[in-house]
């Protein structure tokens, strides 16, 4: 009985120590996934921002009379 119990005793912190390590593995492997999707979204608002911004610019570009494109193409050039 006494060496039941030993045995017991001895193999219980194993359990746990191998059920620790699944559970780290486990935290690794969802936060490696979370770190990506949040890469990928920013990654994403910013190419959606960008062609936001270059829509306004060309739209811009379009609404801007002809004498203040030249005005600007003559500042540019001094």
């Amino acid at each position: 009985m006494i060496k039941l119990i030993s045995a017991a005793l001895i193999a219980l912190p194993l359990l746990v120590l191998s059920g620790c390590d699944q559970i780290e593995s486990s935290s690794k492997q969802i936060l490696s996934t979370a770190a990506d999707s949040a890469k990928k979204a920013i990654d994403d608002t910013h190419k959606a921002a960008t062609s936001a911004l270059d829509d306004a610019k060309q739209d811009l570009s379009m609404a801007q009379p002809e004498s203040e494109k030249n005005a600007e193409k003559n500042s540019k050039e001094i």
